[in-house]
């Protein structure tokens, strides 16, 4: 499960926009590590303050990916779709109609 909301505060308020990337790192050893999740309003500022913790190791270092999240419904996990949230690429959200995925 991911939150539903990217994983930036800003100025002590939490983003109200819902996560469109997966942001993890692909350390030179191989291994990946999964920081968080953003907005595309966030992307940039998120990509900078990784490569100043990368700098200031705090963060392992490596490639910095970006992975759109995607809605999925399985067996398993059932997707609501009242739940589910239509990303229109100009940084708006809105729910998407029924049926709609």
């Amino acid at each position: 499960m991911l939150p539903n909301r990217c994983s930036i505060k800003q100025g002590g308020r939490q983003c109200p926009n819902p996560p469109e990337f997966i942001i993890s790192i692909t350390s030179d050893d191989g291994g990946e590590y999964m920081l968080g999740v953003t907005c595309s309003r966030h992307r940039r500022d998120v990509r900078e303050e990784v490569q100043r913790l990368q700098d200031g190791g705090k963060v392992a270092r490596g490639t910095i990916g970006f992975t759109s999240v995607k809605s999925v419904g399985t067996d398993c996990i059932r997707a609501d779709p009242d739940e589910l949230v239509q990303i229109d690429g100009q940084g708006g959200w809105e729910r998407a109609p029924d049926g709609q995925r």
